[in-house]
């Protein structure tokens, strides 16, 4: 069995990656023909694992009862993770481009999820993830997917596609697997456009028009939402200047209904003591609750702000990944009525 592994970091290059899933040629006794997913022009590939005969497990269900239903392809096994430096990417913009690629190249849908409805930190940890820094999950805020296909003589292919991002950036992980006598799995360059901040033409979910913005659906479904395009350093409450989408978007919920409340929740990274950071952390969601309230008038009774300091990070404060993503102001809704 052959192993390659490589970690890539090239600064500045913007070429787009195609990924390719079956074989370049017809062989005898094989209909398979190259399939080119794409990924944004400013993709980087970040990490690479390909194995010449290895196994994958592949999820086609959410948790029950702690446990992820799951099945096993065997073949030529391409890992692969990219980060896409944008801010106010989505989970589904990340994913979507690259399901209906395969949807065009005849895969069919085996499971797909988002974040709670796939199971959270059970069904997260139950995924084979290249580690950190090359690949990031937010476990509030992920996609999964499984794909399959068959070709005409029965034999099977399979793409596993994981997508999750920063304030900063996007993440996106393809597992590819392919019979041990196609060709396999290699990246290349292509052209497809880069991705930038948010658009909900393309954010909102094409099988149910009308879909409300990612924040709105999070606060709903879930409870909270982080306000992930907002910029904070550490020791610094200042609120960064500019538009900030998530902010319009929270502002047009409450405006909507005056009987709408959320709790704004200051968090940090673990640099400095905790009872310094509780108070920084309220600074800034203060900060964001007023310009909330003068930029965009959402009256200051719909509104709190509190402070949990470095007490609920989302990711290792061991690296600078994690510490970025933990410097946050969460939305947390309090009640519609």
């Amino acid at each position: 069995m052959t192993n390659t592994t490589r970690n890539r970091a090239e600064p500045g290059r913007a070429l787009a990656r195609i990924l390719t899933l079956g074989l370049g040629l017809v062989l005898a006794g094989g209909p398979a023909r190259a399939v080119d997913l794409v990924l944004p022009s400013n993709a980087r590939l970040t990490a690479e694992r390909l194995s010449g005969q290895d196994s994958h497990v592949l999820a086609t269900g959410p948790v029950v009862d702690g446990q992820v239903p799951t099945i096993t392809a065997e073949g030529q096994v391409a890992r692969r993770a990219w980060r896409i430096n944008a801010q106010g990417l989505t989970t589904l913009q990340l994913l979507a481009p690259l399901r209906a690629q395969l949807v065009n190249a005849g895969y069919e849908t085996l499971y797909e999820c988002a974040a709670a409805a796939c199971g959270g930190f059970d069904f997260r940890f139950a995924l084979e993830v290249m580690p950190a820094p090359d690949m990031h999950v937010d476990l509030f805020d992920f996609r999964y997917l499984a794909a399959r296909r068959t070709d005409s003589d029965g034999r099977q292919s399979h793409v596993a596609l994981l997508t999750s991002r920063t304030a900063t950036a996007g993440f996106v992980q393809v597992v590819q697997i392919v019979p041990p006598d196609r060709a396999a799995p290699r990246s290349a360059e292509g052209d497809r456009p880069a991705l930038g901040p948010a658009d909900p033409a393309q954010t909102a979910d094409p099988a149910r028009p009308g879909t409300p913005l990612p924040l709105v659906a999070a606060l709903e479904r879930d409870g909270h939402a982080v306000l992930s395009d907002l910029t904070f350093e550490t020791g610094s409450s200042t609120l960064g200047s500019g538009d900030f989408a998530s902010l319009a978007a929270l502002a047009d919920y409450l405006l909507a209904d005056p009987a709408r409340r959320v709790a704004l929740v200051g968090h940090t990274d673990a640099v400095g003591g905790l009872d310094g950071n509780i108070a920084l952390s309220k600074r800034r969601a203060t900060s964001v609750l007023e310009r909330l309230a003068t930029d965009f008038g959402v009256p200051r009774s719909q509104m709190a702000a509190e402070g949990m300091g470095y007490l609920a990070p989302l990711a290792s404060n061991l690296a600078p990944e994690g510490r970025e993503m933990n410097r946050r102001v969460e939305a947390v809704l309090l009640n519609t009525e």
